[in-house]
């Protein structure tokens, strides 16, 4: 058995409170808690403790901005391969017609906007739904769905 010495400290009411709830939630004695904060306070192992949580965090933003960095060239990508198809098949609207395009054109942007609107408030996005698409059928079999292929100019 270890030889203690005992020593009179004084605490915030609020932090020995904190203290006593510790004890009571771990059933071990207030000493025991103060020592062991006490001991992780003087111990010269809180800086490194410090950095390699710090690198946990920076490792884990890196994750995250990988994935933003390929998110954002796959909406790229698509945005890219939409407008090229748009522009390939869509043929010029002669004079005559222009006005009915133009209200068509702004029901059809309204209908869209509150399909976006709704698959917003629900979570489902698009970067995860194609993830899924790819990874149980493959890219070839998404191309074919959307009738795109590398030949197209």
């Amino acid at each position: 058995m270890t030889k203690r010495t005992r020593m009179n400290v004084y605490f915030d009411p609020e932090l020995l409170k904190q203290v006593e709830a510790l004890s009571l939630r771990r059933k071990v004695s207030k000493s025991a808690i103060i020592e062991a904060a006490v001991a992780s306070f003087l111990s010269g192992d809180t800086a490194d403790r410090l950095e390699a949580a710090m690198s946990r965090r920076l490792d884990k933003l890196g994750r995250q901005i990988d994935g933003l960095d390929e998110d954002l060239a796959i909406l790229g990508e698509t945005l890219s391969l939409f407008i090229r198809f748009w522009l390939t098949i869509t043929p010029p609207i002669p004079e005559a017609g222009k006005e009915s395009a133009r209200a068509k054109g702004v029901e059809r942007f309204e209908g869209f906007m509150q399909t976006l609107g709704r698959r917003l408030a629900t979570g489902d996005r698009f970067l995860k739904e194609l993830s899924r698409d790819v990874d149980s059928t493959g890219v070839s079999s998404l191309q074919e769905q959307v009738g795109v292929n590398d030949d197209q100019p």
